[in-house]
Formats: C-alpha cells, structure tokens, sequence
C-alpha cells in the first residue's frame, strides 16, 4: 500500500491512501503541525510543529505508531516551530529543520529498532 502524510494547522497530521485519497488515519497533538514524514521501515509517523518562537521554549518532534494512532515518543531540540522532518531513506536517523535557524540530525538508538509498540 502507497501512502502519504500531511500536516495541518488544526492539530493534526493526516494518512491518506495514494491510489484512492482516502482518508486512513489521523494523528493529534495539541500545537499546530507543520511537517510530517512516514517512516521507511516501520509503521512510523514523526511530525513537528509548535507554538510561535516568543511563546515557547523548546519544541519536540513527535513520533505516532501508523496503525494505534498513538504517541509513543518525543525527541526535544529545537527553539521554536518545526518546519521540517524527513527520514532518511535507510531509516537510521531522520533530520528536523525549525526556525531557530538549525538543522537537526538524529541518530537512533538500537533500542527503536528493538521497540514493539503494546496497543
């Protein structure tokens, strides 16, 4: 199955099958989402976002499992809104771009390559 993520203003990242556009799954955080990518190994989604830059601190990439729909993992790092995410495509890292003006490369533990998510 192809699909693809999008990210909204109203809170939410949304799945959609590529063949049909329908609509599959929706992910939901309190903050605006400004970026969302699909894991190329895993039933993975990490979205960013956030608050505008004077309103917050630190804003965290958000990791969901695909098929629960659940959070299960945040990743802190930048100041301000998240503007960008992107997996690498062999899955062992994934980078985040905010206005704080850094890019973002992280690396992933051997421990979220041995993560079973427990619905």
């Amino acid at each position: 199955m192809t699909m693809f993520v999008t990210a909204s203003k109203d809170n939410t990242a949304k799945l959609f099958d590529s063949t049909s556009f329908e609509h599959q799954k929706t992910f939901r955080t309190e903050r605006p989402v400004n970026t969302a990518a699909l894991s190329p190994n895993y039933d993975h989604v990490v979205q960013g976002g956030g608050q505008e830059t004077m309103d917050v601190t630190t804003t965290s990439t958000r990791f969901f499992h695909l098929a629960f729909e659940e959070e299960f993992g945040r990743v802190k790092g930048h100041f301000g809104p998240i503007n960008s995410v992107a997996f690498h495509p062999d899955g062992k890292s994934y980078s985040s771009g905010g206005e704080d003006d850094y890019i973002h490369i992280h690396y992933f533990d051997p421990q979220y390559f041995e993560f079973e998510f427990e619905a």
